[in-house]
């Protein structure tokens, strides 16, 4: 028996040693693919764990975006505002129609409070078309002179009707459209700023955690939390740039925007009737020689009102009390890595990008405008009128094509009509709710652009020259 079983073992051992051999590699390639697939799963893992992270920082930094132009606008609103102080120019005028008043009607001598020529101006009513005058003056008693800072104040040189509601107009236009593109502008510069911050904050944990030993995977860590990347002095300079902007950048652009108003405005008085259709029509050519469109020009026309120059770049860090330059002596106190931001800065708002976003914010938040004047203005014109005529106005045919309906509706929307006083009247309101509404209404409608998001995420994520720095000096370059 024994025999034979050796003699069997015998005769088939080369069958043996190739079954034995097949089980030894189906083994080892078992275990491979298991060990592979378990590396995969632990990459994957790791993968989706980074990916969940990194959007967690992102999403993190646009909030952060949002509060710090929450914060820093203000700035620009207070010196807007003083700039352009629509309410004092109402209460001159009304002033002055309170004193017209008292010389045709009140005995002599009698005082009229300023309080009371709202109420004066819709009593008093003349032939030959004055009465629009009233009714003009009133418009912005009720929407505007409400946010005139009652104070004891110096009586400017007296000025006639017709300059005052020419300043009016001008101031109204112009105040409402510099907070505007001034928080357009804040928005795109505070976007850019911080999600270049957050990136080299990002990359600086990631090369940080990479260099240890013994480490499986690559994890984030949060470093500081009231600032971004490991050179806070550099990362502070580079933030205060935005005091350009705040201080000097809205006057250079509120030139610009007060001649392009002058010149779109001049043929209208505050006494014209105008429709919404034309009022779209004048922010529209307003915003055309503002934003020159249609013409040559250089790849972006916003990075004069963002940035200073390079000659007065110490000027913004001394304003801004981060560097003092002694006096008479022309000193280059912006370090390398400063400029490798500001440079990278002016690239990105140079960029074609840049435009394209700049271009869907303001389209975004002067269409809320158009909105909020439609609602405050055009309506208000509608309501007035009898309950049988206004609903009928509002009637809007069904049709079975429902592209005809709309068509039609924004016809009848855009031939709505109001007197241009009440127009100015809601955009000088307005102008408050621009750079101090809380919240802020034309910030969300800009926020929710979805270019915006996208152009952040490509800041955020793009290639750079970065260095980790160690005690040694530069440990690596991407």
């Amino acid at each position: 028996m024994f025999t034979a079983t050796r003699n069997f073992f015998r005769r088939n051992r080369k069958n043996f040693a190739i079954g034995v051999g097949l089980a030894g590699a189906g083994y080892l390639v078992t275990n491979y693919v298991l060990s592979k697939l378990s590396d995969a799963r632990e990459r994957i893992s790791s993968d989706r764990i980074a990916r969940e992270n990194l959007r967690r920082r992102f999403e993190q930094n646009q909030e952060d975006c949002t509060f710090t132009v929450q914060a820093l606008l203000p700035t620009a609103t207070q010196l807007i505002l003083e700039e352009l102080p629509v309410e004092k120019l109402t209460q001159e005028l009304q002033q002055k129609k309170a004193a017209r008043i008292a010389k045709s009607g009140a005995p002599a001598g009698a005082a009229i409070p300023a309080d009371a020529a709202s109420e004066a101006s819709t009593a008093i009513t003349t032939p030959g078309g004055k009465d629009d005058d009233a009714q003009s003056v009133q418009s912005f008693a009720s929407e505007s002179y409400v946010m005139a800072q009652r104070e004891g104040e110096e009586k400017p040189a007296k000025k006639s009707r017709v300059k005052l509601w020419d300043e009016i107009k001008i101031s109204s236009l112009s105040r409402s459209f510099t907070l505007l593109y001034t928080l357009t502008l804040l928005s795109l510069l505070t976007r850019v700023q911080l999600n270049l911050l957050g990136r080299k904050n990002y990359l600086s944990s990631v090369v940080t955690l990479s260099a240890r030993d013994g480490e499986p995977t690559i994890r984030l860590e949060d470093h500081e939390t009231r600032g971004y990347g490991t050179d806070m002095a550099t990362n502070q300079q580079y933030l205060t740039f935005s005091w350009w902007l705040l201080n000097q950048g809205w006057r250079r652009l509120l030139q610009k925007v007060d001649q392009a108003v002058r010149e779109v405005s001049a043929s209208w008085t505050a006494r014209d009737t105008i429709s919404l259709g034309q009022m779209k029509q004048l922010i529209l050519e307003t915003r055309k020689i503002i934003e020159a469109e249609g013409e040559s020009r250089p790849t972006s026309i916003w990075l004069p009102y963002l940035l200073p120059p390079r000659s007065d770049e110490a000027i913004v860090l001394a304003e801004s009390g981060i560097a003092a330059t002694p006096e008479g002596e022309d000193l280059d106190i912006v370090s390398s890595s400063l400029r490798r931001l500001l440079d990278e800065t002016s690239d990105l708002i140079d960029s074609p990008n840049s435009s394209a976003v700049m271009r869907k914010m303001l389209d975004a938040g002067f269409d809320f405008l158009l909105e909020k004047l439609a609602d405050g203005a055009f309506k208000q014109k509608a309501m007035a009128l009898p309950a049988a005529i206004s609903a009928e106005s509002r009637i809007t045919p069904i049709h079975d094509d429902d592209d005809d309906g709309e068509e039609k509706a924004l016809m009848e929307g855009d031939s709505a009509t109001t007197k241009f006083a009440s127009v100015l009247a809601v955009l000088a309101r307005q102008g408050h709710l621009i750079g101090n509404g809380v919240p802020n209404e034309y910030l969300q409608v800009i926020e929710q652009q979805k270019e915006l998001e996208a152009f952040s995420a490509l800041v955020y994520s793009s290639n750079f020259e970065f260095v980790a720095e160690t005690d040694d000096g530069p440990a690596s370059w991407f």
